[in-house]
């Protein structure tokens, strides 16, 4: 039975904002999901040449000054463009809104690598002389920058922080909103999760040096998680923010509601710092399905974290099929395919592009899947093409990361 909450405890999301390889709001986003539409293309950086990448094209400056950019983060951008978008697209009389009373929580894989890089290729061609390193690279570099960003942009005197879960990380920041509007630390939560990944040359070189970065002569097909010929990861940038309302005060200024968080977890593999556990894996998504009071059998979609390695696809795999068993009813797709690896803002991003089945019932396809391995088998695999599923009422959001970290989140159509 689904556990049922008083009013004030429920937690529901009212705003998305986002930005992804392929759209820049939900709409556009849902729109590229369902017609096949890719985000990766080629892309070139210092020192390691050209590789693929899902590149963002969002407006920088709909909500920042050129000044407040060159100051600023490409990761502060993403996440004051989506947090501005969540806030419009929910309605929420913002500027007679109390900020004191609204928590920032974003979600990062990591921070700062960008801002160095640059500076130490800056003073390059100054003999290294750190006279002119620039005065903003520590603001830049704490690991709060993003969210304090959003702050700093939009008002907001309540608390702000980042939360470094790797991979995990765009569920981390749904499951810290929620856990702070139910203690009464605010009364609104911005949350989700950002990635500037793609603007630092030595991620691109440590997923090369691990044989993990993905290749393909078409841009569009090198981000092929399940299929037998995937070779890897296609980093991307990326980001996606909500709001979230305690459904009691969501009722009572009639907001839409996308839906609601009705279960989560978080472990830790405890095995390896890059290789997955299934079983830990298993366990993540059992623990959220008791806390939802929700059985296997109730989930209609399960959007994967597969990355597109092939040893991360297939302990993935076999998690799902431990969790929802043989005769499972669910439909598994993936987004990735679409706009590769966006790191922290993944799993935010990933359960966005599914909300919209919730309303039309229909399962977004993972793409790229022109021969599926046989070790990543799943009954309800959704592959190439959308599949009606008729009535959408409960999605699973998988998001797991380096140093084994596990996150899941449950969201119930309300």
């Amino acid at each position: 039975m689904i556990a049922q909450l008083p009013d004030d405890q429920r937690i529901v999301l009212t705003g998305v904002g986002l930005t992804a390889p392929n759209g820049n709001n939900l709409a556009e986003y849902r729109d590229a999901l369902l017609n096949g539409k890719s985000g990766v293309t080629r892309y070139e950086i210092r020192y390691f040449g050209e590789t693929l990448a899902g590149v963002c094209h969002y407006d920088e400056l709909r909500y920042q000054r050129r000044k407040e950019l060159r100051r600023g983060t490409r990761a502060g951008s993403v996440a004051i463009y989506c947090a501005r978008e969540a806030v419009l697209d929910s309605g929420i009389d913002w500027e007679n809104t109390d900020k004191s009373r609204v928590g920032v929580y974003v979600g990062v894989t990591e921070h700062g690598n960008v801002e160095t890089e640059n500076e130490i290729y800056l003073i390059k061609g100054y003999d290294y002389d750190t006279q002119y390193w620039t005065h903003h690279h520590n603001p830049r570099t704490v690991a709060n920058n993003p969210a304090g960003e959003v702050t700093l942009n939009m008002g907001i005197t309540g608390p702000h922080y980042t939360l470094g879960a790797a991979c995990a990380a765009g569920n981390a920041g749904l499951i810290q909103s929620v856990q702070m509007l139910r203690l009464g630390e605010c009364d609104l939560a911005i949350g989700g999760g950002v990635s500037e990944s793609i603007h630092t040359f030595g991620i691109f070189a440590g997923f090369n040096s691990q044989g993990a970065l993905a290749r393909h002569e078409e841009p569009a097909k090198a981000s092929r998680p399940f299929d037998a010929e995937r070779n890897g990861i296609v980093v991307a940038e990326g980001g996606c923010l909500y709001t979230l309302e305690r459904l009691s005060d969501a009722k009572a200024r009639g907001a839409r509601v996308y839906g609601e968080i009705v279960g989560y977890a978080m472990n830790s593999d405890a095995y390896d710092f890059v290789l997955p556990h299934p079983e830990r894996q298993a366990e993540c998504m059992n623990l959220a399905l008791r806390r939802a009071g929700i059985a296997p059998g109730q989930v209609d979609i399960v959007s994967s974290h597969a990355t597109g390695t092939i040893s991360g696809d297939i302990q993935e795999c076999e998690a799902i099929r431990h969790v929802f068993g043989g005769d499972a009813t669910a439909l598994v797709n993936n987004t990735k395919s679409y706009i590769g690896h966006a790191m922290g803002a993944a799993g935010a991003l990933e359960l966005a592009g599914n909300l919209p089945s919730f309303r039309d019932g229909v399962v977004h396809p993972t793409i790229n899947l022109e021969q599926i391995d046989p070790e990543c088998q799943l009954n309800g695999l959704v592959a190439n093409q959308p599949r009606e599923r008729g009535k959408v009422d409960v999605i699973l959001n998988n998001s797991f990361g380096m140093l084994g970290i596990n996150s899941v989140v449950i969201v119930r159509k309300i």
